[in-house]
């Protein structure tokens, strides 16, 4: 998927560059909650068969990724969106996020569902899941209630 030049390509999260990025979305995300409080993946966790994994490329420059890990047959988790510092807010994630959702639909599935932070740093992307029509809701999966988490899930 294009436009203008950036791209979206499934990755399978061999090369450095991702490696790195990933990396930095760690240690921000650990930065911002406490230990038991950090859901994001790491490089190992990606790569499972349940996961699908995109790379948003403007050119040759790597401006966001994001994933779908599938819990069941028809309900996905929304895992790993992240957009570089300088690209916040220039649209990145929206077109992954409308990206993820027709893969969504095209896989089979009738429900999505995401854990985010309830710190003020996360209200840029709450807010973009709500213009998506995701609306807030309990735990789901494996996770409990956290002060710091936040739950949303939209049917497809």
């Amino acid at each position: 998927m294009e436009r203008g030049q950036m791209e979206i390509v499934v990755d399978d999260l061999s090369g450095p560059r991702i490696a790195g990025f990933l990396t930095e979305h760690l240690e921000e995300m650990r930065s911002l909650s406490p230990p038991e409080s950090v859901h994001a993946l790491d490089l190992d966790d990606l790569r499972r068969p349940e996961v699908t994994f995109w790379s948003v490329l403007d050119g040759p420059t790597l401006v966001g990724c994001g994933a779908l890990m599938r819990i069941d047959a028809e309900h996905a988790e929304i895992k790993s969106m992240r957009t570089t510092a300088a690209r916040k807010r220039g649209g990145v994630a929206s077109l992954l996020l409308d990206h993820i959702l027709t893969e969504a639909r095209r896989m089979g599935l009738t429900r999505l569902s995401l854990e985010t932070g309830s710190a003020e740093h996360f209200r840029p992307a709450r807010r973009l899941y709500e213009k998506y029509g995701f609306e807030y809701c309990g735990p789901f999966g494996d996770y409990r209630l956290d002060p710091h988490s936040v739950y949303m899930t939209r049917l497809l």
